[in-house]
């Protein structure tokens, strides 16, 4: 079978390439590597049956594909808020180029949402039907409202031209790979601890979210391409339900590494979710699929990548 993933060059797309080859399929990679890197997909690029086409989604692309992971958008808050246009216009015209591609090829395509779409919600645990309490005006709307329209788009595709879809509602995927400069808590803690600096808390740190290893989010994002079942475009979360405090996070992370890191508290975020952590139900009853890797494992994992990364620095 052709795959494509857009995005594949990235952390989860490198993966998710890394794990369709392994299963025997053809891999295009679509990727303007504005947030990915060649060095992530290096050893794919070996492959006779990889291909690496450089695109920016926002303009349109045809190339012959069975099945469309739909992943390219910046998605750490320092990259898409660095240029909220562009991120708004990769969410939206880059799914509708996607999508376009898959009604012409008759093509499956899987969106990756994500769980900004809930904004700071009021229900918890957040199941799919929970439509969500996002800030439109806010510095995290870009990534949030564009996901929104992603998934319209989607369901009209399905609707209006028959197109089939998959939505995937991914909560804070992390694991080796993760960009140095991503941004997100695992990479900016573990870093942090190995360089023996200080971990910056932003506000008291009891915000909370579930993170879910990389591994367990591509088993996923898999099974859900690979769902026969009817969805009528339903949504899917895919993550882990053990929810952590930032703090906590923070001070896991110091005892994994050995660091002597002082944790010091910064200026809250706007719009920061006080909780985040999904409900499972759907994912278990539809797909079969549960989070495997525990916490403590996956950061283990983790902040050994870091590590060779930083040439053996330790704490």
């Amino acid at each position: 079978m052709r795959v494509l993933v857009t995005g594949g060059a990235g952390f989860i797309g490198s993966h998710l390439c890394e794990a369709l080859l392994g299963q025997g399929h053809r891999v295009i990679c679509v990727d303007d590597l504005s947030t990915g890197s060649r060095e992530n997909i290096a050893s794919l690029e070996k492959s006779g049956r990889f291909e690496l086409a450089v695109h920016d989604v926002t303009e349109p692309f045809d190339l012959d594909a069975d099945r469309l992971f739909h992943l390219a958008c910046p998605a750490s808050p320092v990259h898409y808020q660095k240029d909220p246009v562009r991120t708004l216009l990769t969410a939206v015209l880059g799914t509708r180029n996607a999508l376009e591609l898959a009604r012409r090829r008759g093509a499956r395509l899987l969106l990756a949402s994500t769980s900004e779409i809930y904004g700071d919600p009021a229900v918890h645990p957040q199941p799919e039907t929970y439509r969500g309490n996002v800030n439109t005006l806010g510095p995290r709307a870009c990534y949030d409202e564009g996901k929104r329209c992603a998934e319209t788009f989607c369901a009209d595709y399905a609707r209006q031209h028959g197109v089939e879809v998959r939505i995937a509602r991914l909560f804070n995927t992390y694991g080796p790979r993760m960009a140095f400069d991503d941004g997100r808590v695992v990479s900016n803690f573990a870093i942090a601890a190995l360089r023996g600096e200080p971990i910056e808390v932003h506000g008291d740190g009891s915000q909370t979210r579930s993170f879910c290893y990389v591994g367990d989010t591509l088993r996923g994002l898999i099974a859900l391409m690979g769902f026969e079942g009817p969805l009528a475009g339903e949504p899917i979360n895919l993550g882990n339900d053990e929810e952590t405090s930032i703090l906590a996070l923070a001070r896991r992370i110091v005892a994994l590494t050995g660091a002597s890191s002082e944790i010091v508290h910064g200026r809250a975020q706007v719009d920061d979710p006080a909780r985040r952590c999904p409900d499972l139900t759907r994912a278990a009853e539809r797909l079969g699929w549960r989070p495997e890797v525990e916490l403590d494992q996956g950061l283990g994992r983790t902040v050994e990548f870091f590590r060779r990364r930083l040439g053996g620095a330790s704490g």
